[in-house]
């Protein structure tokens, strides 16, 4: 409702009267030349701004960022969770903290890829940025224990060949400084406690967990280390209940859960590992995440269990879910091979050795439904590239010239394949006893030197 004014007083006077009212005309026309001034700002000049109006200028702090990556990571998104530190360490560039955290992340997040070249490439994007973190606080005694955590990993035999003692010595080197810097520095003693282990000093290793664990911090890294620490004593058992306080901890890590498995596997408790499988599982789709890892895991079980074809529908699960990954394709002929299914695991370990067109790997993928590839928008074209021959990919070769050289005939002959895969192989494990065993009934077969293609022999 307005309000209703009225004028109010004596009768209108026209003499000039020296009065406070004099005062308050000046004042009002003064407010008057003023508010004229501000209409012409806004009309012509726009510089006043509706308060309504989105800023153009960031508003988000590092803080925000970083508090968005730890609860990302603590919901099991890895790769939002990287990103998020990504985004706080480009606003806050000289904040060791953050970039060390990233680096953390980083290399946690490499159990959720499936090939060595994935995790190398990860683990390496890690000792990047804590070697920044390095540089920026080269007297802080955190940056120092997440450096020997990202190096220890970086050791991986598999991963880095000739440079694994290196990265050992490295790694053992900074975390002895992190405890030099803060000797009460809980996961510099546990990270301590991971390098030890991994280069065989059990009793060091053992006493040092201990020491983190005797502080109490209820730390997820405490737990899943002295987890690894008894799982590499063979006391699976135990390893399982401190996997299990991790989870706790942090529920939503689905590589915890895929530990779990592996340990229940190693016990034979199949039903159990595949629960903790199933949850590694279900986590990934709760997130829509497309890890291929959990149904692998799956795959391996009823494998092992002979039930060859729930294993074939989890690792093709696992390949609908990670289409241009050649490890899956190796698992899947791995599966097919040890269900006599030898004519299957041919163009799927061919996939995973040497590499197969769009059409091959279409046709592992989907079978008889793959026709067209290049248009049906549902049957991508994917070309897959073979896997480079090492310490975990070695199986993958083995098997498929030993399926090449037994499948061999004139009408089909495969020989010229396994040939060159088996001088390879020869010659990469020439003081390996067990490998040569396993290839030899195939060099066997082919000749491995001087082979002669049957649709040739006299």
């Amino acid at each position: 409702m307005k309000e209703s004014f009225q004028l109010k007083g004596r009768q209108p006077s026209f003499r000039r009267q020296r009065s406070s009212n004099s005062i308050i005309l000046l004042v009002l026309l003064i407010l008057v030349a003023g508010s004229f001034f501000v209409v012409r700002d806004v009309l012509f000049t726009k510089q006043i701004k509706s308060p309504f109006e989105l800023t153009l200028t960031p508003t988000r702090i590092s803080s925000s960022f970083a508090l968005e990556g730890e609860t990302q990571f603590n919901a099991g998104n890895m790769d939002a969770a990287i990103a998020a530190y990504k985004k706080a360490t480009q606003d806050d560039p000289n904040n060791a903290a953050l970039w060390a955290e990233l680096a953390r992340i980083q290399t946690y997040s490499s159990t959720t890829l499936a090939t060595d070249v994935e995790q190398k490439n990860r683990l390496q994007d890690a000792l990047a940025s804590i070697d920044t973190a390095k540089q920026i606080a080269p007297d802080d005694s955190m940056v120092h224990a997440v450096r020997a955590f990202v190096l220890d990993w970086n050791a991986n035999p598999i991963l880095a060949g000739d440079q694994s003692q290196s990265y050992y010595n490295d790694a053992e080197q900074e975390a002895l400084v992190a405890l030099q810097l803060d000797k009460n520095n809980t996961l510099a003693l546990a990270y301590y406690a991971e390098v030890l282990i991994d280069q065989q000093k059990w009793t060091q290793a053992q006493q040092e967990i201990q020491m983190a664990l005797d502080r109490n911090e209820r730390l997820m890294d405490v737990y899943r280390i002295n987890a690894y620490v008894q799982e590499s004593f063979g006391n699976y058992n135990e390893a399982i209940k401190q996997y299990q306080i991790a989870t706790q901890i942090t529920p939503n890590l689905s590589f915890l859960y895929l530990y779990i498995g592996y340990n229940y596997r190693q016990l034979r408790l199949y039903d159990e590992a595949l629960k903790a499988f199933s949850t590694a599982v279900n986590i990934g789709t709760q997130l829509g995440l497309n890890d291929p890892l959990p149904y692998l895991a799956i795959g391996k079980v009823y494998t092992q269990t002979g039930d060859f074809l729930s294993a074939s529908l989890n690792v093709r699960a696992a390949l609908k879910r990670n289409p241009t990954n050649p490890d899956v394709y190796g698992e899947l002929g791995i599966v097919y091979f040890k269900s006599r299914n030898y004519e299957g695991s041919i163009p799927a370990l061919q996939c995973a050795v040497t590499g197969c067109d769009a059409q091959i790997s279409c046709d592992v993928r989907l079978g008889d439904t793959c026709t067209a590839p290049n248009h049906d928008p549902n049957n991508p074209a994917i070309r897959i590239p073979g896997l480079k021959l090492s310490a975990s990919t070695v199986v993958y070769y083995y098997t498929y010239v030993s399926v090449l050289a037994a499948m061999d005939q004139p009408s089909q002959p495969y020989c010229p394949e396994a040939v060159p895969i088996l001088s390879q192989l020869h010659q990469a494990y020439s003081g390996d006893p067990t490998i040569l065993a396993i290839i030899a009934p195939s060099e066997k077969l082919c000749g491995s030197v001087g082979y002669q293609d049957p649709k040739n022999a006299k």
